[in-house]
């Protein structure tokens, strides 16, 4: 007979409580509920990537980008509407540019399926490259000149002024459907071409909202972001954060109850028969690439929900702020942790390396300065500056050592996934 409680889960989330316990008692509540609320927004993109890279062992390095999708559109639709922009022509003019590139964009499309009208492919895809060129600078010329219109006379567009809960949807149907575009050429190559490809990608979205001042404010930033919930100026500190995490607390349990169903269902078993033995897979008639990309883009859609609830609880926008360390790499620290393609091991593995994350800097600086000051007394050693910034590097190193010793001693996760066995 099956546990319905095994002992493992029961330690190991027993352990996490007192944790989490440790650091409200030490840091205070407003500081620990914090904590917890970016936990949980980790948790989220945290499950996006375990079930690309669990389920269906795609190794998406661009979790980055996506998370930048999602904040940009909590962003945009939650900003109040900037009338400097919208009360002027430019709208129109912008409207006509847009316009411009959907047409380009349809007679580039057109031009590299020319050769089901008999035209030879080589000369297909000359006459695509060519056009796609000489559209590109037409378009890119013209949008230039609107947006330098717009950021000398309204800065940037501005926001559509809505709830902070349209933005998140918004955010994940954006992230979804550039990781459909993304999944469509980069799914076919192997894992490791396609970590590199998906990293590319990352760089060239956060570029793109970095550079686009018109659209986003680039390096200026956009602040403050609306809540969907009463914010600290209504509630105060401990109670809004908590409404907020409350909110991630539910989205949380709706997205694992629904992973769950589809794991276990026959949807879920065809995708790991995919991920065990393609060929096998693809012998008893199963769409391998339809299959793959789904998963990407289930994934993708997972990322962007994740990072719109992070940056609006941030409250600021800013493309700057997305680094590879921080939503990425930490991300698949916490995968890697909790055990990919198990989604409670995932969202166990997202709380306890972002609460190691958040408090390896005090507890650092901590042991620093006890140091100091016993190396000062009893050796009579000169101050050392700079114990602030040496602390915060302790960061990178301890997620370092977790990492070492999970990937020595743990190599499918604290959390192993358990795969069903039908009888």
């Amino acid at each position: 007979m099956t546990r319905t409680l095994p002992a493992r889960e029961l330690a190991l989330f027993a352990g996490l409580f007192v944790a989490v316990l440790l650091v409200y008692l030490g840091m205070g509540a407003a500081y620990s509920t914090r904590m917890l609320v970016e936990a949980a927004c980790y948790a989220i993109l945290a499950l996006g990537l375990t079930i690309q890279w669990g389920y269906a062992g795609q190794f998406n390095a661009g979790v980055m980008g996506f998370v930048a999708l999602g904040g940009f559109c909590a962003m945009f639709f939650s900003v109040p509407v900037n009338p400097a922009f919208w009360d002027t022509e430019l709208p129109g003019e912008l409207g006509r540019v847009l316009l411009y590139v959907v047409v380009a964009a349809i007679m580039v499309y057109g031009a590299s399926r020319l050769d089901r009208l008999g035209v030879p492919k080589r000369l297909r895809t000359i006459i695509a490259v060519v056009l796609a060129v000489l559209l590109y600078l037409v378009v890119i010329s013209n949008l230039r000149e609107v947006t330098g219109e717009i950021e000398s006379r309204a800065q940037f567009i501005g926001g559509l002024g809505l709830p902070a809960w349209v933005g998140w949807i918004f955010g994940g149907a954006l992230a979804g459907g550039i990781g459909y575009f993304i999944g469509r050429i980069c799914l076919g190559l192997r894992s490791d071409y396609l970590a590199i490809a998906t990293l590319g990608i990352a760089e060239i979205i956060k570029a793109f909202l970095k550079n686009s001042d018109w659209l986003t404010r680039g390096t200026a930033t956009v602040s403050p972001l609306p809540w969907p919930t009463p914010g600290a100026g209504e509630l105060g500190f401990i109670v809004s954060r908590a409404l907020y995490l409350s909110v991630t607390a539910v989205l949380i349990a709706v997205i694992f109850f629904l992973l769950n169903r589809a794991y276990h269902a026959p949807w879920g078993r065809m995708i790991r028969a995919i991920r065990d033995n393609e060929t096998s897979a693809a012998a008893m008639g199963k769409h391998i690439n339809m299959r793959r990309l789904e998963i990407f883009v289930l994934g993708c859609i997972l990322m962007g929900i994740g990072g719109a609830a992070l940056t609006s609880f941030n409250s600021i926008f800013d493309p700057q702020g997305y680094l590879p360390l921080n939503h990425t790499f930490l991300v698949l620290v916490m995968v890697i942790l909790g055990g990919p393609g198990n989604n409670l091991g995932t969202i166990f593995g997202a709380v306890l390396v972002y609460i190691i994350w958040i408090m390896s800097e005090p507890l650092a600086l901590f042991v620093m300065h006890s140091v100091v000051y016993l190396g000062e007394g009893w050796f009579g050693w000169e101050p050392v500056g700079n114990l602030d910034s040496r602390a915060l590097q302790a960061r990178v190193f301890v997620i370092g050592l977790l990492i070492s010793l999970v990937l020595r001693y743990a190599p499918k996760g604290v959390m192993p996934e358990k795969v069903p066995h039908h009888t």
